[in-house]
């Protein structure tokens, strides 16, 4: 098949949730579902064995949680699916924004007793300044949750998002019997067997039809589903699909993930509906364009680095996602810097376990294995002159000074600390005075992250002190000369971070007020984005 048909039938998602909205569990069984696993979890495991496919970090497994971004490349009836799983804590925010950009289409996931959550709302921010379409999947059906109606007008009110569900779900709870699909009016039975295990199948279907209902459905369970789908038929839109792609519109799924219900609808939502690999803003020679999936030559970027996926190889993976043409296990792709690079062994990724890719196209991730040649929000192309638009860093909310325990291994701890900055792990500032280096997170669960990581990985026992700042901004002045000399006068204020970029560190937000304030030709901002060149 040609590069334009292959590109064609690439579905390139994220799912973002709150912590604890079940989005691990819904991704391994979207895996499931679409054939790329045997048993989610591996679900029948027990003790140390049980783990999720996409959690792969010891920290990962020892407390339940997602901390760092994976994908997952998976086929399923003729269209070639590529998952990014996002971390849900909001600690590893910045690795979702970053993964985000990476996208085409996301699947929200809503605890159906909490509704939207704080975290869910930055992260739909994200999604809308990037007009990434988005499927959202009301989960934990089969526990007690708000009312349906409620739950979508909470996403109308607070998203400012149309809401159509394909769905509607009969009660929740323990009288959770399963929900009407409301195009095809078949009904899917929710079975429910006390004692057994999360029961993993199809569900059952039973005709839409009244009396077929009412025989199967307990009759307060029927009045109160057909009372719910009347009222939401005469306040909620069709659902049109040209809508969901412009990102004005949400098609909604009900269901159970631990139970594996609404699962395989939810695939086929993005199955049918999800856009092909989107065209991408980039610079070319100086001009902006648009980077369509069809075209010819290759191109790509860098949206995260991850290293020591394996331990037992020092690796270092760049993420690349394709946004245009056909790569081939040995191209020759440049940077806009001029580096060359000539890529033997592309992988695959299916969370941490990898194959060799011969071949990939346009909304593909690929691994390229490096050795600290490439950076996030690096472009790469055939001929090194296409520059896809920047991936932002934030601000760090907490600083610290970094200390390693044996003085001896002072060079190595800079070398490790550089190196997970690289990765997007953290952030790392420099200060115009002083040999010590300051490390930037969002949350505390970073550096912990972090400490587990020198550990295992380069047997460093390092402390994080509190550091002389606590607000980290970047500068930037039309006039190179005032920065200069701004920087001249607050050497004790003033640092760079990994990028040699200035960054003006302060005691607290009064100080950058007044230094802004004073010197009104320079700009002190909270996010910095690789520029296009």
């Amino acid at each position: 098949m040609s590069h334009v048909t292959e590109a064609a039938r690439r579905r390139t998602f994220a799912i973002i949730s709150h912590p604890d909205a079940g989005k691990t569990t819904l991704t391994e069984n979207l895996l499931l579902a679409g054939g790329a696993i045997r048993a989610a979890g591996e679900v029948a495991a027990r003790g140390e064995t049980r783990r999720t496919r996409s959690d792969w970090m010891k920290i990962e497994r020892d407390r339940g949680i997602s901390v760092s971004a994976s994908v997952m490349t998976f086929e399923f009836d003729g269209y070639m699916f590529n998952l990014l799983d996002t971390p849900g804590h909001e600690d590893f925010s910045e690795d979702t924004y970053r993964t985000l950009t990476a996208a085409d289409c996301a699947v929200m996931v809503l605890d159906a007793a909490k509704g939207i959550e704080p975290q869910t709302l930055k992260l739909f921010e994200v999604c809308r300044m990037r007009d990434i379409p988005i499927v959202t999947f009301i989960n934990k059906m089969d526990r007690e949750a708000l009312e349906p109606i409620a739950l979508l007008d909470e996403v109308q009110d607070k998203l400012q998002l149309d809401t159509s569900p394909l769905y509607w779900p009969a009660a929740s709870g323990q009288r959770f019997a399963g929900m009407l699909d409301l195009a095809r009016n078949q009904f899917l039975q929710f079975e429910r067997r006390p004692g057994e295990p999360a029961r993993i199948g199809p569900a059952t279907e039973i005709s839409g039809e009244s009396d077929s209902l009412k025989a199967n459905l307990d009759p307060y369970v029927f009045a109160e589903m057909t009372e719910g789908i009347e009222m939401a038929r005469s306040l909620l839109p069709e659902f049109d699909p040209e809508a969901f792609r412009a990102g004005n519109m949400t098609p909604v799924v009900f269901g159970s993930a631990l139970r594996y219900f609404g699962v395989a609808e939810l695939l086929r939502t993005l199955h049918s509906y999800a856009p092909a690999p989107r065209p991408q803003k980039a610079v070319k020679k100086g001009t902006p364009v648009s980077i369509s999936r069809d075209d010819p030559s290759v191109s790509g970027f860098v949206f995260k680095i991850q290293a020591n996926m394996d331990p037992n190889h020092r690796d270092r993976v760049a993420f690349l996602r394709l946004c245009s043409g056909e790569f081939r296990r040995g191209m020759r792709l440049k940077t806009t810097s001029g580096k060359q690079l000539n890529i033997h062994n592309p992988l695959m990724f299916m969370a941490q376990d990898r194959e060799i890719a011969e071949t990939a196209y346009a909304g593909d991730v690929i691994g390229v294995p490096n050795h600290g040649q490439l950076r996030v929000g690096d472009s790469l192309s055939e001929n090194g002159d296409i520059q896809f638009g920047g991936i932002p860093n934030f601000a760090p909310e907490l600083l610290r000074r970094a200390r390693v325990k044996d003085p001896m291994k002072a060079k190595h701890l800079r070398k490790a600390l550089e190196s997970l900055a690289e990765e997007g792990v953290t952030q790392l500032f420099l200060p115009s005075i002083g040999s010590d280096m300051i490390v930037g997170a969002v949350g505390q669960l970073q550096f912990e992250v972090m400490i587990e990581r020198m550990t295992a990985e380069y047997n460093l026992e390092v402390m994080f002190e509190q550091a002389p700042y606590n607000v980290a901004r970047w500068m930037a002045c039309d006039d190179p000369k005032k920065l200069e000399e701004f920087l001249d006068r607050n050497k004790s204020a003033s640092g760079t971070d990994l990028d040699g970029a200035p960054v003006y560190l302060a005691k607290n937000a009064w100080d950058v007020g007044y230094a802004q304030e004073k010197n009104p030709d320079i700009r002190f901002t909270a996010t910095k984005e690789r520029a296009l060149a």
